[in-house]
């Protein structure tokens, strides 16, 4: 590894703060032990994830057996879940890798200076509106989101954040443990027949493993910001959503 300001064709690695530049040639590796060792949880992998350029490209390997990563570009626009055994170029000047270990949710930032794909501004319609790829959420599904999101959209950049157990969450919101559940069903079920994997029960298919799934990809898709907070702090009608909406 090399200090900030190295090889112009350095990749380098945000992580709660501290910076890693990762120059061509080098191996970094993330994960329990490894040039980025983010934290002592067990539920993470001794090594996660490794960073290296292969015949002229960067490339984001998962070397883990277990976890899985959520890749976007810096504006939301684009998504890959890198899968146990998978690898995936780095082609734009920002990348957010976003992924969790037991109740834990982490993101780290990686910036290349000359990037292979260059962003263009978001076009929207003729009419205003930007409709595709969006997923149309109830207040109160948004509002199920938030107050799982909440800890990862309060911290500042990039780093680690503790998600809420499902109770916690519902008494954030003042809702019953059933309603906060029925709400998450829901939510899930209405991404997983849009193509978001992870979301599926089964199994072995956690409860803690698809909180952090939707967590993982409502931030990382800007499905909920940190502009949205102010709405668990509004008061909530009584009443319930139309049944029909939620579906």
């Amino acid at each position: 590894m090399t200090a900030p300001g190295g090889a112009p064709d350095a990749l380098v690695v945000d992580f709660a703060g501290e910076e890693f530049v990762v120059a061509p040639g080098d191996t970094f590796t993330v994960g329990r032990e490894g040039d980025l060792a983010i934290d002592d949880n067990l539920f993470l992998h001794r090594h996660f994830l490794v960073i290296e350029k292969v015949e002229g490209l960067w490339l984001l390997s998962n070397v883990g057996s277990r976890l899985s990563a959520t890749v976007t570009d810096s504006g939301g626009r684009v998504q890959a879940w890198l899968a146990p055994g998978a690898r995936l170029p780095l082609v734009f000047a920002a990348t957010s890798v976003v992924f969790s270990a037991g109740p834990t949710t982490y993101d780290l930032t990686l910036r290349l200076s000359a990037p292979a794909f260059r962003e263009t501004p978001r076009v929207d319609e003729a009419d205003g509106q930007s409709t595709i790829g969006e997923i149309p959420l109830t207040p109160s599904q948004r509002l199920m989101i938030l107050a799982l999101a909440e800890p990862v959209l309060r911290r500042d950049g990039t780093g680690r954040s503790e998600l809420p157990t499902s109770a916690q969450a519902a008494e954030r919101l003042g809702w019953t443990l059933t309603r906060f559940n029925r709400k998450l069903d829901n939510v899930c079920d209405k991404l997983d027949r849009s193509g978001v994997p992870g979301l599926r029960g089964g199994v072995r298919s956690f409860a803690t493993n698809r909180r952090a799934r939707l967590v993982e990809h409502a931030v990382s898709t800007r499905l909920v910001t940190r502009e949205d907070l102010d709405l668990l702090d509004e008061e909530q009608p009584s009443g319930d959503d139309v049944v029909h909406a939620d579906l």
